[in-house]
């Protein structure tokens, strides 16, 4: 072919267009500031193919790829303005000095290991990095030991305005907080056990300076009404909102007038979506203002702060992006499964470095993960690897690691010294004196399968054990996480009754071939309902059971049997279809034959502590503890025909609804059972009129509060708590597990480092992943 011909020609188009960006990457990386490797060389010059070893300057496309390989067919390049062009001698220079660098910090490694007499572990050499370009990092636990005393409690004069009287202990903590806020945290973790009275410790801080307004409190649903009310009965002039349902107030002027406003997590999270994400209406995506960001409040209070646990969570990233000036955290579990879970806390109160995310190859800083590209920074252009969360860094992957030996330990105590000086905690145990409790008994009752329950959960273990060693010759075990949790599910609804699996909708048709499907239940006589009509509060009843509990009672405005607010139902209203009212939730009891269901060996053993309890004393109140709302309906059908009233307390409840039904249990003699979700009770209710609990289902988490909802201020007799076990059950290993988080929460919020010895780095790295 001619020299001058097309098919000669397009060869050299493609590489002329690789050496022209080549030359170009060459010029812009002259200019770029030439950072060190976190090993030995710091550069390595661009080859001839076009490739160039500085991921930050790729286009996109793999950081190690070749240029060649990267851009096929028609190039494009992106080329950074430049305002000057280096020469070679600058190059060698900046080369040079990068060079410099990795040998001092080389030498600096060393110098550690000759120290230490071991490696160095990553988590070490990223200090050494980070502490290059953040030389406030260099001693920073030193300087909180040394610039940031400890506050020490002292007791407080007694707030005028607030009607009861403080406890000592109270006292010394009105003081503390006092003095934290004027501290560099301008707040603080209020940490007491479950049942010392944060709520009124938080309300005499609100009155000691009254006035200073507007201040917000962040609460679980179920504690809302049970904030006003405490406010409401002991302090005057007050002003408080409970900022919660569809018609809840949006001038910020008039949230400004009010002295206190009370509001939930789930309200918080749903303001900051709509505010960051917007929804959608029309097709169209539309963006609202959320009121609770717009203002900046004096004091913002979490109550029940391990709420925001997760930092991922939109719950928590709504908490971190509220305005205050002042910041408090209320929880007496604010560590549950992990050390990691005190990183959401600390960054909420704002704490500097400890919170923040730093760069290891220059000077940036960021309290946010902001990799807008998922590849670069969008402050500096580097990459994720470059840059380290401190907190991950200096505490949380040295205790993962190790445990409670070499770094770990080392990270224990740095932890230590950043608690002691933002968290105040007291036990029971501790202050027992001032808080004149009476005595606490826990008891495991053990009880064992039926043959029939046997052979059905030893079938179901089978199954699990299979699909799990499926996983693990796999190497799919960390893939498959939910479906191995799934079928944990699965034991333990097993171990509580054979139908929370058989009969579940989730798994119909998986275990008997006929499917009954579900009938409309009435929510009074848990029967059939053959004519059912639906109340506002939307419960379900047979219209001649509702029409005869009206006929019969006493008040003008009777109350739901279900819920207790002030029943509206419309007696004349046509008949409800399943179909209608699928949306409603009519539990496992629509789904079973009731004329043939057999009980379990364990509701059967909770009849029997409560029939000996109702022998002893008719007028002692239980309640009753389950994660399964499903096995709430099966406990609540057979103690009613065993003749025991009961009330419920239900995740779907509004807060007036929660609050009347515990109105409800503690001022009527003869209901002596209340049935309560763990996921909706088991935080931040006072329910002292009761003095026994049982809890039927073992939870992953020992945290969990169920007994320090009696056993708190304001109860004086005996108390019990009754954990039911099924032996050679999946529940026996959990109360193990329970045992080993429990010494982990101990070595981290106990005073005494005698508790770190009593955790094995086996224990942790097993809690790690539960």
């Amino acid at each position: 072919m001619g020299a001058g011909s097309s098919k000669s020609r397009k060869p050299r188009n493609p590489a002329a267009a690789l050496r022209a960006a080549a030359a170009e990457r060459r010029l812009s990386l002259a200019k770029t500031h030439l950072d060190a490797t976190s090993d030995d060389e710091s550069y390595s010059p661009p080859q001839g193919n076009g490739e160039v070893a500085d991921s930050d300057l790729s286009d996109g496309s793999g950081d190690d790829e070749p240029l060649s390989k990267k851009r096929k067919g028609k190039a494009k390049v992106v080329v950074r303005r430049q305002s000057q062009v280096m020469t070679m001698d600058h190059i060698k220079r900046r080369k040079t000095e990068a060079r410099q660098l990795a040998r001092q910090r080389k030498a600096e490694e060393r110098a550690l290991i000759a120290k230490l007499g071991r490696k160095l572990t990553q988590a070490e050499k990223n200090a050494i990095a980070l502490e290059k370009h953040h030389p406030e990092l260099q001693n920073v636990w030193g300087d909180l030991e040394r610039k940031v005393a400890i506050t020490v409690p002292e007791k407080a004069a007694q707030p005028a305005g607030l009607k009861v009287t403080l406890l000592p202990f109270q006292q010394e903590s009105l003081f503390w907080m006092k003095k934290q806020e004027q501290t560099v945290w301008s707040g603080g973790m209020l940490a007491d056990e479950m049942g010392m009275g944060k709520t009124i410790q938080m309300i005499a801080l609100l009155i000691s300076d009254r006035g200073v307004k507007p201040n917000l409190v962040i609460a679980p649903t179920v504690a809302v009404m049970q904030w006003r009310n405490e406010i409401e009965a002991h302090t005057e002039g007050l002003n408080v909102l409970v900022w919660h349902g569809a018609s809840r107030e949006s001038d910020i002027k008039a949230l400004k007038k009010y002295d206190v406003v009370i509001t939930t997590y789930a309200v918080l999270e749903s303001c900051f979506r709509k505010q960051h994400s917007g929804f959608k209406r029309k097709g169209v995506i539309i963006k609202e203002k959320s009121a609770l960001h717009q203002i900046k409040w004096n004091r913002v209070i979490l109550d029940e702060a391990h709420n925001i646990k997760e930092r991922s969570t939109n719950t928590a990233k709504a908490a971190f992006e509220l305005q205050a000036t002042y910041r408090w955290c209320l929880s007496g579990t604010p560590l549950q499964n992990r050390v990691g879970e005190l990183y959401s806390l600390v960054r909420f109160l704002g704490g500097d470095p400890f919170s923040y995310y730093f760069c290891k190859r220059c000077d940036c800083k960021s309290l946010h993960w902001k990799f807008s590209d998922k590849k670069t920074c969008d402050d500096c252009g580097h990459s994720p690897m470059q840059h380290t969360c401190f907190w991950n860094n200096e505490i949380l992957t040295p205790i993962q690691k190790h445990g409670m030996m070499g770094p770990g330990e080392f990270a224990f105590k740095k932890l230590h010294v950043l608690l002691d000086r933002m968290m105040l905690r007291r036990t029971k145990i501790e202050r027992a004196d001032d808080l004149g409790l009476p005595p606490r008994t826990v008891i495991i009752r053990k009880d064992f399968f039926s043959p029939e329950e046997k052979e059905l959960y030893l079938s179901l273990f089978s199954d699990a054990k299979r699909q799990f060693n499926t996983f693990l010759d796999a190497g799919t075990v960390l893939n498959n996480y939910s479906n191995i949790f799934s079928l944990l599910t699965r034991m333990r609804q097993m171990a509580c009754h054979p139908d929370l699996v058989l009969r579940s909708k989730s798994n119909a048709g998986t275990f008997l071939p006929e499917d009954v499907g579900e009938a409309t239940v009435c929510r009074f006589c848990n029967d059939i309902a053959e004519d059912a009509i639906q109340a506002k509060c939307r419960h379900i009843f047979d219209r001649e059971c509702i029409k005869q509990y009206l006929n019969t009672a006493i008040e003008q405005t009777p109350a739901c049997p279900v819920c207790h607010v002030p029943l509206t139902i419309d007696l004349e209203a046509p008949a409800l279809e399943l179909e209608e009212n699928a949306v409603v939730r009519q539990g496992i009891l629509g789904r079973l034959d009731l004329n043939k269901w057999r009980s379990s060996s364990k509701i059967e053993a909770l009849v029997e502590e409560l029939t000996n309890l109702r022998r002893q004393d008719s007028t002692t109140k239980s309640i009753v503890f389950s994660q399964f709302v499903n096995f709430l309906d099966l406990i609540a059908y057979r103690l009613q025909k065993a003749g025991f009233s009961v009330c419920r307390l239900e995740g779907t409840m509004s807060p007036q609804a929660r609050d009347a039904t515990i109105k409800y249990f503690m001022n009527n003699v003869h209901v002596t059972v209340f049935l309560v979700s763990l996921k909706a009770g088991g935080v931040a209710l006072n329910l002292t009129e009761a003095n026994r609990v049982y809890l039927m289902d073992s939870w992953w988490n020992p945290a969990v509060q169920a007994m320090d909802r009696i056993h708190r201020l304001g109860q004086h007799r005996p108390v019990q708590a009754i954990k039911l076990v099924v032996e050679d059950s999946i529940e026996s290993r959990i109360i193990q597990l329970q045992e080993k988080k429990k010494a982990m929460v101990d070595a981290t919020l106990s005073a005494d480092d005698s508790a770190m010895g009593r955790l094995t780095p086996e224990d942790v790295s097993h809690l790690d992943t539960c």
